[in-house]
Order: C-alpha cells, then sequence, then structure tokens
C-alpha cells in the first residue's frame, strides 16, 4: 500500500487565513483543494510535506465565473464541472467547454479546481494552454496585497510558478475581445488520460482578415504555451487551408518533445501539427456562423 509520509493537518477558513498559516508554517507547507495530483505524489514520496492546508472551505469566496462588458473573471476554486457546466463561459470562449470535456473524469472534474490545475504548472496540463490561449492574466494574493501576471510570467518552467512561499493564486482575468472565438483539440491514448499532444487556438477577426490570434501547446515540452511567430504569421491574413498548414509548420518546429509510453517524439510534433490546423479552422468556422463572444455578450447586455 502507498502511503504518504506523516504531516500535519490544518483547514483555512478565508484567503486571509491560508495565506496566514502558510506564512507561519513555512516551506514545508502546501495548499490541497483537489488533490490529484499532489496526493497520488505524496503517495509516492515525491512529495514528502510538514504540513498540509486544506482550501475547500474556500469555495464559496473563491469558486465563481463573473462575466463583466469587458473581461471574465474565474476564481481559483472554480471547479472542473463548474467550468464544463457554465453556459456564459461557453458561449464566450468554446475553448473551455473543448478541454473541459476531455479533462480526466467526473470525478476529478467534480473536486479538481482551475487553480489547483495551473499551480501544478503540468506541461501537459490542458487548462495551461487554454489560458494562455486566451491571453489570461493571474492574480496573486500575500499579506501585503495581490499582484497580477500574465501567463507567460506565470510559469517559471515545469512544476514550478511565480506563486511565492505564502502567497495564493486566487483568480485568473481573461479580456473579452470583438469579433473573436477558440477551440481545443487533444489526442489522449484513452479517454481521460494525459495528452499525448493538445492544443488550442484563439482567433480574432476584422471582417474577412484575421486581426489577431494565439495558439498554444500541452505536453510536447516547456515554452509552448504560447507561440509569437503564429501569431505574426496569422495577423492581417485571411483565412485558408494553405495559411493553416504554414501555422501547424511552425509549432511543430517550435515545440521539443520527447519520446516515451504515449509516443515518439515524431508523432507528437505531427500531431502538433494537425492539431494547430484544425482548432485554427474550428474556431474561425465559428466566427463566421456567429458564434462570437462579443455577439453573445452584447446579447446579455440588453437583456438586463
Amino acid at each position: 500500500m502507498q502511503v504518504p509520509a506523516p504531516f500535519e493537518y490544518e483547514r483555512a477558513t478565508s484567503v486571509d487565513h491560508a495565506i496566514g498559516l502558510l506564512d507561519r508554517l513555512g516551506e514545508e507547507a502546501r495548499l490541497v483543494a483537489g488533490g490529484h495530483s499532489l496526493i497520488p505524489m505524496m503517495k509516492l514520496r515525491l512529495a514528502n510535506l510538514e504540513y498540509l492546508i486544506d482550501i475547500n472551505d474556500l469555495h464559496d469566496e473563491l469558486g465563481y465565473v463573473a462575466v463583466g462588458a469587458d473581461e471574465v473573471r474565474i476564481g481559483a476554486m472554480t471547479r472542473h464541472r463548474e467550468l464544463l457546466e457554465s453556459a456564459e463561459l461557453a458561449a464566450l470562449f468554446p475553448i473551455f467547454a473543448d478541454a473541459e470535456a476531455v479533462i480526466a473524469d467526473p470525478v476529478v472534474r467534480n473536486r479538481g479546481t482551475l487553480g489547483g490545475s495551473l499551480c501544478q504548472a503540468d506541461p501537459s496540463e490542458d487548462l495551461s494552454a487554454v489560458c494562455t490561449t486566451l491571453n489570461a492574466t493571474c492574480v496573486i494574493r500575500n499579506a501585503q496585497g495581490e499582484r497580477s501576471v500574465t501567463m507567460e510570467e506565470f510559469y517559471r518552467g515545469p512544476y514550478e510558478t511565480a506563486v511565492g512561499h505564502a502567497e495564493m493564486l486566487t483568480e485568473i482575468r481573461i479580456p473579452v475581445r470583438p469579433h473573436g472565438s477558440s477551440a481545443y483539440a487533444k489526442v489522449e491514448r484513452r479517454a481521460g488520460d494525459w495528452a499525448v499532444t493538445s492544443a488550442g487556438a484563439a482567433v480574432w477577426m476584422d471582417g474577412p482578415l484575421i486581426s489577431d490570434a494565439r495558439v498554444g501547446l500541452a505536453a510536447v515540452g516547456p515554452n509552448t504555451t504560447g507561440i509569437p511567430a503564429i501569431s505574426d504569421l496569422l495577423r492581417g491574413q485571411r483565412p485558408s487551408d494553405e495559411l493553416y498548414a504554414r501555422a501547424g509548420a511552425i509549432a511543430a518546429e517550435s515545440c521539443s518533445p520527447v519520446t516515451d509510453n504515449r509516443g515518439t517524439a515524431d508523432y507528437k510534433r505531427h500531431l502538433a501539427d494537425e492539431l494547430t490546423r484544425r482548432t485554427l479552422r474550428r474556431a474561425v468556422e465559428r466566427i463566421e456562423a456567429g458564434v462570437t463572444g462579443d455577439s453573445v455578450q452584447g446579447n446579455r447586455d440588453r437583456s438586463e
């Protein structure tokens, strides 16, 4: 039987309480929400902690999807199931529904949180690619106040983030931009597994031309959650299969996968190419079909 090493357990009652506990208990204390990554690591003795701080009671404070005119704010304790079931989020950013539908299984989606997924900083994590694709900002709080960092600044490397000692990720903010849509695609060995490769794309149009676009990959090495060369290629261009193919080629060249039990490096590069094409095409198709976040937001504003 795999069991963690002995540890002390604390239960936080507020964000300030959780931050205070982290400060008092020191570097060997960690927060736990869903626990689907941390607890297995503790069982395998890959993580040996002296203290676990349970923050599940903070869901009322940090579990929300708040849609505004210019941005969407999502609390770090919002669970995968809530993200999947949010009609407003799916309408504004279809990439979330695409990704959440292929994350793990109902047990994990019922307990796992957005903040936990991002703070794990696993290069194969689906929501890391989603949030970077959408140019999200992370809000980090400590005893002195809060600060905001981009997704590129948030990730320092595999399993390492900008969240420091006695700090806590509390919110993710995503800008709402006109005439845009998004999509996500993932290849996995079996349903609910970690990705062999996955890709997310967000596109914004100005008439028949692409005004901006972002692509993020997961599971194909570090530093692939944002690929500026693809954005530079697509801006000002008319969508076409040839353009998507050029973007896919850049994606394949930009990643650095390794051969493992999920596939060879060459196979993963092929998937990065193909999934980039598919998600860009799907995002543009959604715009052309009138499924854009700003139109949904406009209808919502007129009804209030």
